[in-house]
């Protein structure tokens, strides 16, 4: 009786001891202007938390964690808990999809949660609280196009510009990026974004250049530009005001869009169009120059053919010059050295050929000729290059050399007439050995044998390897630290998931140095710890800021240069850590 007792305590404590992992939502509906409280919770302390994108929402606040534990009549409980506040971007039904965690070494995740968001629904607010905008408030992005109707290949440039008028702007970000179908594109760099002063549909105000991009269309007829829009950070004052009078601010968020362009793209004239145009549009230079023009045998040349100025350089093949059958020409070598300004790509492009004579004698390069057609002028123009004579001073004539392999195809001598026919036979003997008494027989046959120790000394190893839980464990946090600051080092472009990515590395790094776990990662017990261990208390302070800055980061705005920076920090002081830990 008392057996049966035991294996059902210990089946109970079994059951107890499952994980459980479940999302949970303040409501499952709700307006478009309301927000959503989101809570991932766990009964163990699970590692690597991987939040779900949450597309369709905006992110307002969190992540934050709360840890709970506690002994209740010799049971121990543990809670670990992810929360969100989450702002509607779209109505209909949207899905926040599975989050996941790792706990001894198995993945577990929450299930799907759809929410219906709804129309813009009346909220109950403080009157005092309200934004108290005067009415005069101004907040628009516009794309403006430099021409609405090009030629194909015809430069235009699309310029974002975000004017603002007794408003406060506090950051913004994008949300859906302007997508340039069927034409060559490049951004031009902003250094620097300024204000300056403007007038938006005939009033005064300010305005920021955020965008700057270049355009060639590639197909004619009606294109369209696809816009880009952002979520603008804002604030407006209240009837609120502080203990020294003055007003206080509120905090809103608005989103903007460019809207969409339609671009008319006119074909180039087909009827005047030359023979072998190969599509450059602008103004241009041509020229074939030969490197030398008189040589020795054995000697080679190079020739330059390159065309210069302004126009789609990089969108146009150079014509290929024709030469002699004596002169061997080999693939050119293509070179650019091309900018690219608001006004479009200029500078030069070649290409280089070696050509190696074979021959005596002189012989003729044929004149080239390169076609453009010119915007200023609205037809073609075509460029003719001189015809190149080539000298070579020594070496044997074409006509000599081409007697002399013709007479040497036609004069064969008696021995070599019978020199393919092979004077001496190798006979082999067709007759198969026996399977059985043959070297493979006995080889297959003992290497079971050879086989069973090994496969028991593998096993007993890897028995003793799954056994070690500690040092697995140390192994596996050191490999998901490396994992995570290389994943840092592809995300260095996008902030969110940067920082999330350095904030596991370093808890990870701790987690295999010092040996302990998530719940156990405070502030005063991680100084504790690292200086126990003989850690420089400079770089413990110096990691402690950087974990702590981590999460506010995320959420802060934050220039490519300051990731690069903290993705630099990192890396020095985990690399000085791993040498100072004993």
């Amino acid at each position: 009786m008392k057996r049966y007792l035991i294996l059902l305590l210990f089946t109970f404590q079994g059951l107890m001891a499952q994980v459980q992992f479940e999302a949970k939502v303040s409501k499952n509906t709700l307006g478009l202007n309301e927000r959503l409280r989101i809570d991932f919770i766990m009964n163990v302390d699970g590692d690597n938390f991987d939040q779900p994108n949450f597309e369709g929402f905006r992110v307002v606040a969190g992540p934050s964690q709360q840890v709970s534990q506690s002994w209740i009549n010799g049971r121990s409980s543990f809670q670990k808990i992810y929360s969100y506040i989450l702002q509607p971007a779209q109505k209909g039904t949207v899905t926040i999809k599975q989050a996941t965690i790792e706990f001894n070494g198995q993945i577990y995740k929450t299930a799907p949660i759809k929410i219906v968001v709804t129309n813009a629904v009346a909220e109950e607010r403080d009157p005092n609280d309200r934004p108290q905008g005067s009415g005069s408030e101004t907040l628009n992005l516009v794309a403006e196009i430099s021409k609405t109707s090009p030629y194909l290949n015809e430069p235009i440039t699309v310029v974002y510009k975000l004017y603002f008028n007794n408003i406060g702007v506090t950051g913004f970000k994008e949300l859906a990026k302007p997508k340039y179908n069927d034409f060559w594109n490049q951004n031009i760099d902003i250094k620097q974004l300024k204000i300056e002063e403007g007038t938006y549909q005939g009033q005064r105000c300010y305005f920021v250049v955020l965008k700057k991009t270049i355009l060639y269309p590639q197909k004619s007829g009606r294109l369209t530009i696809e816009p880009l829009s952002l979520d603008i950070g804002v604030q407006l004052p209240t009837n609120r005001r502080d203990m020294f009078g003055q007003m206080i601010l509120s905090d809103d968020n608005k989103i903007v869009s460019a809207g969409a362009k339609t671009i008319n793209v006119r074909p180039l004239p087909e009827a005047t169009k030359p023979e072998g145009f190969s599509g450059a549009v602008g103004k241009f230079n041509f020229t074939v120059t030969p490197s030398r023009t008189t040589l020795k045998s054995g000697e080679s040349l190079d020739l330059y053919v390159s065309a210069s100025g302004s126009g789609n350089m990089k969108l146009f093949t150079l014509p290929k010059p024709v030469v002699p059958n004596a002169l061997e020409m080999y693939d050119p070598v293509h070179d650019e050295k091309v900018t690219t300004t608001l006004s479009g790509m200029s500078g030069k492009i070649s290409d280089k050929y070696t050509i190696i004579p074979q021959y005596k004698g002189k012989y003729a390069i044929k004149a080239m000729q390169f076609s453009y057609f010119d915007l200023n002028s609205g037809s073609y123009k075509t460029i003719n290059s001189p015809e190149i004579m080539i000298d070579v001073l020594d070496g044997p004539m074409q006509a000599e050399a081409n007697a002399t392999a013709s007479a040497s195809k036609n004069v064969i001598s008696k021995t070599e007439q019978f020199k393919y026919i092979k004077s001496k036979t190798n006979l082999v003997s067709i007759a198969k050995d026996d399977f059985y008494g043959s070297n493979l027989y006995y080889t297959l046959l003992f290497l079971p044998f050879v086989i069973l120790p090994i496969i028991i000394l593998a096993k007993k190893k890897k028995e003793a390897i799954d056994s070690d839980v500690t040092g697995n464990r140390i192994k596996m946090n050191n490999k998901l630290a490396k994992k995570y600051l290389s994943e840092a080092k592809k995300q260095l472009n996008n902030k969110e998931p940067f920082y999330i990515a350095l904030e596991k590395a370093m808890h990870n790094f701790l987690k295999a140095k010092l040996h302990i776990e998530t719940s156990e990662m405070s502030k005063d017990n991680i100084r504790e710890l690292l200086l126990s261990r003989n850690a420089n208390p400079e770089t413990v302070q110096s990691f402690i800021v950087l974990t702590e800055n981590c999460e506010f980061a995320r959420y802060a705005p934050a220039s490519s240069a300051s990731i690069q920076q903290d993705y630099d920090k990192a890396v020095l002081i985990i690399s000085e850590l791993e040498k100072q830990i004993v």
